[in-house]
């Protein structure tokens, strides 16, 4: 604005010249020549952009994510004829679409006395051999007491069904000692999907007298006690330990957390293992029966005397091969009957594809192979016995008239 007022002031008052007013100043023919044509102060606008091809199919956009919030991102590429980068477009999308996504608040959730226990499955990697000394990720099964914080975990050979309710009854009959009203887990398919708990499921919450509740998917606030357990396990419990084995590992994790439920809660300020007996009282008492657990399978015995259990094969005594047997499988055994008869009984081998046979299974297979291969042979010449066919001929008529 000083360049310019000094311009008019030399080219009106002092009638100097444009060449020698740019001479004077330092400055260019044009800007001098634009100061004395002025009649405002120069000022420096920068060119409008030009629209981009985002800036044209927006308003698009925007409609369809109006009437669908959650239309995924190549979709909407699709119903708006987008042909440019689908990364770039993406992200387009993503950065406006919260302005349309519906609220999903969180409530503050107020954990009472013997109302829920939290469970979820934590994997900390392929840390601990099976049988045959390869490294494995076993599923851990992590139980916390909502209320007061008091962490139970085990470690499971399997996320089925049946090993899933072992464990849950082991942590509640062993290490909390009572039962609480409400059992909540996410939607782990050992336990049920779709609003529908899996089999075996609803009889053992009825033998407890308890209550199973799955979390909404993608609902992590529900459950968030047992999370953040899992995260703690992960960093304060896991680094810098090996294990030998299953049972080595929950040997360590046992006596770990009996050192950690002791410590002051870092949100309720207060000791785990001493809320607990609040928790207990406002708990059901444990039922006198024992509720059902690990799998059970009933089948007919092949000609290979083996059953399979969760993945792996266990042998039978072929003494009842073709007979229906009972097959049983907790976390620690695996006991095949036939009727009354025990016809097996194995550890239970952790891991998949594993392969358990019990010797004196071979020696009673390879005795009864001898005695089938020594039978005595069946003679060629049978007697079968030929209808009398002219019985046809007297009923009907058709035979000759004597």
């Amino acid at each position: 604005m000083e360049d310019w007022a000094l311009i008019r002031q030399l080219h009106r008052s002092e009638g100097l010249s444009q060449a020698a007013i740019a001479r004077q100043l330092g400055l260019s023919r044009n800007t001098v020549a634009k100061a004395v044509r002025s009649d405002a102060p120069l000022r420096y606008e920068r060119p409008r952009p030009r629209s981009s091809g985002w800036a044209q199919i927006e308003p698009a956009v925007r409609e369809l994510l109006t009437r669908f919030p959650t239309m995924p991102a190549t979709v909407i590429a699709e119903r708006v004829g987008w042909s440019g980068g689908r990364s770039w477009f993406a992200e387009n999308v993503a950065r406006i679409r919260p302005e349309y996504a519906p609220a999903d608040p969180c409530d503050r959730l107020v954990h009472r006395p013997g109302e829920q226990v939290q469970c979820d499955l934590w994997f900390p990697g392929q840390l601990v051999p099976d049988q045959a000394g390869v490294l494995r990720s076993f599923p851990v099964l992590v139980m916390v007491a909502a209320y007061s914080r008091f962490i139970v975990a085990v470690m499971l050979p399997s996320r089925i069904t049946g090993d899933l309710l072992a464990g849950m009854w082991w942590a509640l009959g062993e290490q909390i000692g009572a039962v609480p009203r409400t059992l909540l887990w996410d939607n782990e398919s050992g336990i049920g999907q779709r609003r529908k708990l899996a089999a075996g499921v609803a009889g053992f919450c009825g033998t407890l007298g308890t209550r199973m509740i799955q979390a909404r998917p993608y609902d992590p606030e529900t459950k968030g006690v047992v999370e953040r357990a899992n995260g703690y396990l992960e960093t304060s419990f896991l680094p810098g330990r090996s294990f030998a084995s299953a049972t080595d590992f929950n040997t360590q994790i046992h006596e770990w957390l009996a050192g950690a439920n002791t410590r002051i809660h870092r949100t309720t300020k207060k000791k785990p293992v001493e809320e607990l007996l609040i928790d207990r009282k406002s708990m059901a008492p444990l039922p006198p029966i024992a509720p059902g657990t690990g799998t059970s399978v009933t089948t007919r015995l092949g000609r290979d005397y083996y059953v399979a259990v969760a993945g792996s094969t266990y042998s039978v005594n072929p003494e009842v091969i073709g007979r229906m047997i009972t097959v049983t499988a907790d976390l620690d055994r695996v006991v095949a009957h036939c009727g009354q008869r025990k016809v097996a009984e194995h550890q239970r081998y952790w891991g998949p594809d594993g392969l358990t046979t019990d010797p004196d299974h071979v020696t009673v297979a390879k005795a009864q192979r001898e005695h089938y291969n020594s039978r005595p042979p069946t003679s060629g010449d049978v007697q079968v016995q030929v209808a009398d066919l002219s019985v046809y001929d007297r009923v009907f008529g058709t035979g000759e008239v004597a």
